[in-house]
């Protein structure tokens, strides 16, 4: 059960959450409304994760000083707007620049987002009141994005972007009603948020989040042909194995946060990125089987998204001075292993190895990011020696 001042929080990580990911669902028919290839439509997916990339720590150092209910409100009204003009697009550029825009807000709502929730959340309960921010984004990928393809495909994607700026006003208006006023940080700015990049510590936990979600997101990338050609699924049973793999981050995210309030943050990292590398492994050895996939595309989506609280729990203990900042860059973090992931697991395809081979760099990928959380654990331990 959501608690009710956490609620906004949930609805608007939805809307976020469907906007996103709906577009890999309804990419053949935007590409068909604005005649464009799919390939030239796929730049659309790029452009709002550059927009995250790019607005996460920009927006949040220019109104970090502001009161935090008052900031989520104004990211919720550029969202709405950005993605109901995208609905209106004339044509290919106007919605390259619209998704552009409107993943702007994305990182830094839920950067002010996971800091007012830990504030509001009961003592040892913030990685619980994490999880509840991000059980929205888990759900649009259980409800939202399945029913905005269906829209997408049987009516008409503009449909799916309107839908996505009520979501957004209908947060706004949440806001206002049920987040308690809190006030802002007097003397943040630029120049003295940007001193949490002098820690090594910080840097750190963004490989983490960048590097070891990577395997996540080198897994994810490929799936579709995985299931089809590696596990001889029909493709129509594709829908029903992503749903899987939501339900999967739902229970995930929630596990993720009971971990993290229960031991450190980083031990909880590492624990999850191990168990991510063994379970990667165990895939790319059972790729053939159609039991052994249905499992396993439920425990890689629960593992993945169970490290999400924390992973934002570590960025704002990195980042004190400028927590919102530091919180903010998660989802610069996982945008880049987005990225990162879908590039490199791509590359052993191009080389002319099956579909299973991208599964071997996932591990990798996720294998990375143990190595980089035990420098880390190794880096916090040599700090308090010297204290």
């Amino acid at each position: 059960m959501i608690k009710r001042s956490l609620a906004p929080l949930a609805l608007g990580g939805f809307g976020i959450g469907m906007t996103e990911f709906v577009m890999m669902g309804i990419l053949p028919d935007v590409a068909n409304g604005l005649h464009i290839s799919i390939p030239q439509a796929g730049y659309l997916i790029s452009a709002y994760a550059c927009g995250v990339v790019v607005g996460a720590p920009t927006l949040v150092s220019m109104l970090g000083h502001k009161p935090p209910r008052s900031v989520l409100i104004w990211f919720m009204l550029m969202f709405l707007v950005f993605n109901g003009l995208s609905a209106l697009a004339p044509n290919f550029t106007s919605l390259l620049l619209l998704r552009f825009l409107a993943g702007l807000p994305h990182g830094a709502f839920f950067g002010v987002g996971a800091v007012v929730a830990t504030r509001l959340a009961e003592k040892g309960r913030e990685a619980a009141a994490l999880a509840s921010m991000f059980s929205g984004l888990t759900i649009a990928n259980v409800i939202g994005v399945p029913a905005g393809t269906w829209l997408g495909h049987h009516m008409s994607w503009r449909i799916v972007f309107l839908i996505v700026a009520a979501i957004g006003l209908a947060t706004v208006v949440m806001l206002k009603k049920v987040v308690p006023y809190m006030a802002g940080t007097p003397g943040a700015g630029l120049r003295e948020d940007l001193k949490i990049f002098r820690r090594a510590s910080l840097w750190l936990a963004l490989g983490i989040t960048s590097i070891g979600t990577g395997g996540f997101f080198a897994w994810l990338s490929y799936i579709a042909p995985l299931l089809t050609d590696v596990t001889q699924f029909h493709a129509d049973m594709i829908p029903l194995i992503m749903t899987v793999v939501g339900v999967g981050m739902t229970f995930g995210v929630n596990v993720g946060g009971k971990l993290a309030d229960r031991v450190p943050p980083l031990r909880a990292i590492l624990i999850l990125l191990m168990s991510m590398v063994c379970l990667l492994c165990l895939n790319a050895v059972l790729a053939g089987s159609q039991v052994a996939m249905m499992t396993l595309a439920f425990l890689i989506g629960a593992n993945a998204l169970a490290l999400g609280p924390p992973i934002q729990m570590l960025l704002i203990e990195n980042s004190r001075e400028a927590e919102m900042l530091g919180s903010s860059l998660g989802q610069s973090g996982f945008n880049i292993g987005n990225a990162l992931g879908a590039f490199l697991g791509g590359i052993p395809l191009t080389l002319g190895y099956s579909y299973a081979s991208p599964l071997w760099v996932a591990a990798g990928l996720a294998l990375s990011g143990v190595v980089l959380a035990t420098a880390m654990l190794a880096h916090g331990k040599r700090s308090v020696a010297l204290a």
